[in-house]
């Protein structure tokens, strides 16, 4: 006899996540994460600059109280920098046990892409496609998946917790 209490509920979580992407623009390509990185997504705030800073590291936002590194996703890509509007919006995800605000052109929607429609990235060079985990074939469109574990690596995500902690003076 099965025990409905014995399952592990962040399992079922997980289950009813899967195959569901944010998707979010980049200028005019489509990119998606994992549903089951996104806690929220926000307007785009008020950032403070912390000095030394990576250029993608925008700065820290005030989020309820909590303090949030924000980092903009184009420049992270090496991308040019796009002045924020009122479609800019700041993606929270929790990478790495830290919570990121991830600044972006546009979200678009959650879908659901099967997993018989992602495949591997193609080989093409370096760069942010380092950063591209798979490739969703949605319709006639393809949207770039994000590996979100190398967006920031293990050293920035300690320098991030020392931000978020106020530990400026490394």
């Amino acid at each position: 006899m099965k025990d409905n209490f014995s399952e592990d509920p962040g399992q079922q979580q997980e289950d009813t996540q899967k195959g569901k992407f944010l998707t979010f623009r980049l200028g005019s390509e489509s990119y998606a994460m994992q549903i089951s990185y996104v806690k929220e997504i926000i307007g785009i705030q008020p950032i403070t600059e912390v000095p030394e800073m990576p250029e993608y590291i925008r700065g820290i936002i005030n989020l309820r109280g909590k303090i949030i590194p924000v980092m903009d996703v184009r420049l992270r890509f090496k991308k040019p920098f796009k002045d924020y509007n009122d479609r800019t919006c700041v993606i929270i995800v929790d990478i790495r046990e830290i919570s990121i605000g991830l600044v972006v052109d546009s979200v678009s929607e959650v879908m659901f892409i099967p997993e018989t429609e992602i495949v591997e990235p193609p080989e093409v060079g370096r760069g942010s496609s380092r950063y591209i985990k798979a490739v969703g074939k949605v319709g006639n469109e393809v949207k770039l998946i994000l590996d979100c574990y190398r967006l920031i690596n293990e050293d920035e995500a300690k320098c991030m917790e020392d931000i978020k902690n106020g530990g400026f003076d490394q």
